[in-house]
């Protein structure tokens, strides 16, 4: 009987419990921008390159392996990681953990929707040949090429890239966000069209960064986790509703951009700097609006309360 390994890294479905298994007995870490596991070494900065770093262990397939939480990095060394139990989930859809229930925030005003611009769509080049075994390169599908005929196939997966904030995790490209990162892993795609097995091949690599932000009264500080960052033709252009990037960085990869932003700002006054592993943003609100997310077509109509409530 065919059974379905649950260790990290290797996940295939197995008939002979002796098999060699190869894969990850740490947690998944994510910490400024890097990625990596907490069982070997190597580091990387997008989703993608994580979910090709090679399995450190070799062992015996699992079926009922533990689920790990995320590693929390700070300046005291790894922690420990405990077991995390399944996330509950409300009548509208929310995602709790224990015996706690999150208290409902108050509803943010509302602001009119700004067009969510998509870049064009990577496709293999017309008449390409894909070799056997060769994998999707598209994020939620992974499919491993058979030899079958591609005029009818299908393909299910995120057109938009990860998201990782304030401990919840999710895609651009669609509204659900999870705690833990095995339910990340499992978060249906979003869209359909044909499998990328091989993909454009183009002298400059487009490559997706990973952004976080967090806010003041007056501001928005955002920072786009972009690895050495070519000062001198980086830009970065402000406007009321519209953040614009281009980061050309080093082994001619770039980073390119638009963010439709919650609230208004003051392009005038805000400002951007570039350092080694990030680039970061200063956006001056053009009111005291709350941002719960960064982009308007993110937003769930929730408010994030900013400092101590006023007291009579």
């Amino acid at each position: 009987m065919s059974q379905k390994c649950t260790h990290k890294g290797c996940e295939k479905t197995f008939t002979d419990p002796e098999e060699e298994c190869h894969y990850h007995p740490g947690a998944p870490i994510f910490h400024e921008g890097q990625k990596g596991w907490q069982c070997c070494k190597p580091r990387v900065l997008t989703f993608d390159e994580f979910l090709t770093i090679p399995p450190c262990t070799v062992g015996k397939h699992d079926t009922s392996a533990p689920i790990l939480a995320p590693a929390q990095t700070c300046g005291l060394g790894p922690q420990k990681h405990p077991e995390v139990a399944a996330p509950s989930v409300d009548a509208s859809g929310r995602e709790t953990y224990g015996a706690s229930t999150p208290k409902p925030l108050p509803q943010a005003r509302a602001t009119p929707p700004t067009p969510k611009v998509d870049k064009p769509l990577e496709q293999d080049p017309e008449g390409s040949v894909v070799e056997k075994g060769a994998k999707c390169k598209r994020l939620g599908c992974g499919k491993e090429y058979d030899g079958s005929d591609r005029a009818e196939e299908s393909c299910t997966f995120h057109p938009g890239v990860p998201i990782f904030h304030e401990g919840s995790k999710g895609y651009s490209c669609c509204k659900r966000r999870v705690l833990e990162f095995d339910e990340f892993l499992k978060i249906g795609g979003c869209a359909t069209n044909r499998h990328c097995y091989i993909g454009e091949k183009k002298d400059e690599e487009l490559v997706e960064c990973r952004n976080d932000f967090y806010q003041t009264y007056t501001n928005v500080i955002v920072s786009i986790f972009a690895k050495k960052v070519e000062k001198e033709t980086a830009v970065v252009e402000f406007e009321e509703r519209v953040l614009k990037v281009d980061l050309p960085m080093a082994d001619k990869k770039r980073f390119r951009a638009e963010y439709p932003l919650y609230g208004p700002i003051d392009p005038a006054a805000s400002t951007f700097k570039i350092m080694g592993t990030k680039v970061e943003l200063n956006l001056k609100k053009a009111d005291a609006t709350s941002w719960p997310t960064l982009r308007s077509d993110e937003a769930t109509g929730e408010i994030i309360q900013i400092g101590k409530p006023a007291t009579a």
